[in-house]
């Protein structure tokens, strides 16, 4: 089984330095090149020993690896992974490498036992200075090995993309299965989430390091991988003084081996090949490099390996080697739409916008384009998110560190309810960070249908006989969505139909079948909708209701209720009548004698039409006799027959005849002027 990756990683913020030369990589006051692991005055390596296995930062580095060879010394084979095969050398792509487990043949004094590293990125300063960077960046390297006996000849690769002997093979999250084997027999490198075979990339950072003498002399090259050269090895720097302990105040690099006689205390556990659990002079080796120094602070390391080799040649063959992980560039992309909710209203929403944020790790100059799609709802039905298609919303733009966030979206327009869901995308244009990307279902947001209003008013009261109606103002509709839904047009006026229903007289709730429906009206938008008329044919009062059926999918459909203001009508019935008055014209007649006589003789009536006692005769009387009749004698006529219906003039006649000669006779004539008016 491949070692333990024990490395912690943390979020890197690198800048890309400027040409200029940047020194002082030995007296930064960052880290302690002195030759020992423990922290005197800031931080050293038992700090990241102590970070890695505990996940504190003592040690404040920004990125951290701590490594065991086999196991802590524990007994394992002191064989543990170690180079195999002549493609296992540095000019040759990683897949080119190989290496086996537990197999003999390597000398004690290339056998590593333990690699760490770390890395710092801090304001400039006089210590640290940064050549016009933003940052100042250094990373500081070493490794220890079983035995001292015979010249130090070390690298240290510092891998953009993840290099590992094993990988992830069951997606539990842990490196538990070897790398695919490779030409020769021995096992290759991969990606320790895929499997895939491990490559370079250029910028790759090699710092190769000799020392001899016992440490006194030391020889430095750094290289940095690039296919457009020969050899794909770019030698950028190179130094036959580079000892930290004698190095002058603008170094670049430099490193350092454990000083003898005696022993160097080891912070961890540890075993040499004399038995010692501290380290004998050389067998302990620390070095640093100012990145921005070289042109290199934009690079973003994911992994970290101590090798040995036989001679400081790079074209020499490797021997053994200590990997782990390190740190990383990444780029995260977080977006948020400017709303979740909200309502078609008349048809088409505007000013629809998403907000992104980029989250860029490993590196604090960075660039890249930005573009932001719209999904919805149409083209959703296959995934629960905006993960691909879409409309792109404005053009896409270039970004940087530069820019203030969140960075925010053309606006949108919808013509359609239903779901939406927002994309962003950051392809990144910086060596070593990926691009991100945010489909996630927080940037989905829904366009709910409106519910139109349908207040109306029914005719007023009516007479038995006439005609009621009903008038709907419609308001509140939506347009039809547009071609395309996203950034089109608004669409036509809403459809869908009107219903008029009628019930009564009696029905008060509406339960009953109505007296009347209406034909289906075609509905176009908003408006004034009518009924048409019924005429009724019973008194009462009467209730409409109005059914709008909508149109989906913007547009709900809507109806009243029973008995709902201004929705009742009243009918009634009147009454009329005529009246025809009639007269009937009598006469009354009182006669005195003077003297007190007794009255003999007779009495007689007629009625004339007009007012002068003659002409046409209308009535007669019968003949009255008087015999001895007292003085005053009153008679009079009872004509029930003649009867006056119109105005008129009458006239009565009124003659007494005296049939005793001592008394005389009288006569009278009385005129009336008759107005009749039946409707006044």
């Amino acid at each position: 089984m491949a070692r333990r990756f024990i490395g912690m990683l943390f979020l890197v913020l690198a800048v890309v330095a400027s040409a200029a030369i940047v020194r002082a990589v030995h007296d930064t006051g960052l880290f302690e090149l002195d030759g020992n692991a423990i922290a005197t005055t800031t931080h050293d390596w038992n700090q990241v020993f102590a970070d890695v296995v505990n996940g504190t930062n003592t040690s404040a580095a920004k990125d951290k690896a701590w490594t065991s060879d086999n196991l802590l010394n524990n007994g394992a084979s002191l064989n543990a992974t170690i180079f195999t095969g002549g493609g296992s050398k540095d000019p040759n792509d990683v897949s080119e490498w190989a290496w086996k487990d537990g197999a003999g043949g390597l000398p004690d004094k290339d056998n590593l036992l333990h690699a760490f590293a770390a890395r710092y990125s801090v304001a400039p300063s006089a210590s640290c200075p940064s050549g016009g960077a933003a940052t100042c960046d250094v990373i500081f390297f070493g490794s220890d090995r079983f035995d001292n006996s015979g010249d130090a000849q070390q690298g240290f690769w510092f891998f953009q993309n993840k290099v590992s002997t094993g990988f992830d093979a069951n997606g539990d999250g842990v490196v538990d299965t070897a790398c695919p084997q490779v030409i020769g027999g021995g096992t290759g490198f991969c990606d320790p989430l895929t499997g895939a075979a491990a490559t370079h990339r250029n910028g790759d950072l090699l710092v190769i390091s000799d020392f001899s003498n016992g440490g006194g002399t030391s020889t430095i090259s750094v290289y940095v991988w690039n296919t457009a050269v020969s050899g794909n090895l770019q030698l950028l720097a190179t130094s036959a003084a580079a000892n930290c302990a004698s190095a002058v105040a603008d170094d670049q690099f430099c490193g350092i081996v454990n000083p003898g006689p005696g022993l160097t205390a080891s912070p961890w556990q540890f075993l040499d090949k004399s038995g010692n659990s501290n380290f004998l002079n050389g067998e302990f080796y620390e070095g640093g490099i100012n990145l921005s120094a070289l042109g290199l602070s934009g690079e973003c390391f994911a992994t970290v390996a101590s090798e040995t080799r036989s001679s400081t040649s790079t074209t020499a063959q490797l021997k053994d080697f200590v990997i782990s992980s390190f740190g990383k560039c990444t780029s995260g992309l977080s977006t948020t739409p400017s709303v979740s909710t909200v309502s078609i209203g008349a048809g088409i929403v505007t000013g629809l916008t998403d907000s992104a944020t980029l989250n860029i790790t490993g590196a604090s100059t960075w660039t890249g384009t930005l573009k932001f799609f719209l999904c919805g709802p149409d083209d959703l039905t296959a995934q629960a998110t905006c993960l691909t298609g879409g409309t792109q919303i404005g053009a896409t733009r270039t970004v940087s560190n530069l820019d203030g966030q969140p960075f925010v979206s053309s606006a949108a327009t919808v013509t359609k309810v239903g779901t939406y869901c927002w994309r962003g995308e950051f392809a990144s244009g910086t060596t070593g960070i990926p691009d991100a990307s945010d489909a996630s279902a927080t940037e989905c947001f829904t366009v709910t249908p409106v519910t139109p209003a349908v207040p109306t008013e029914a005719s007023p009261p009516i007479v038995l006989g006439g005609q009621i109606s009903d008038n709907v103002n419609l308001s509140g509709t939506a347009s039809r969505p547009g071609t395309p839904v996203v950034n089109g047009p608004q669409g036509a006026a809403a459809g869908g139909t009107l219903t008029f229903r009628l019930y009564g007289p009696s029905d008060l709730t509406c339960v009953a079948a109505p007296v009347f429906t209406s034909a289906a009206i075609a509905v176009s938008g908003d408006g004034l909708y009518s009924s048409g008329g019924f005429t009724p044919s019973q008194v009462g009062t009467y209730h409409w209701i109005v059914s709008y059926t909508g149109d989906a999918p913007n547009t709900n459909g809507s109806t009243g209720v029973c008995g709902a203001a201004n929705e009742s009508v009243l009918v009634r019935d009147i009454t009329s009548a005529t009246t025809a008055q009639n007269w009937l014209p009598n006469d009354i007649t009182t006669i005195t004698s003077a003297g007190g006589s007794a009255l003999n003789g007779s009495v007689a009536f007629t009625l004339y039409a007009g007012l002068a006692c003659g002409g046409t005769v209308l009535y007669t009387e019968p003949a009255i006799t008087l015999t001895n009749a007292a003085s005053p004698a009153i008679r009079s006529t009872s004509n029930t027959t003649v009867k006056v219906t119109a105005t008129a003039d009458v006239s009565w006649q009124m003659v007494f005849t005296s049939s005793d000669s001592n008394v005389g006779s009288t006569s009278k004539c009385e005129v009336t002027s008759l107005q009749i008016n039946n409707n006044p």
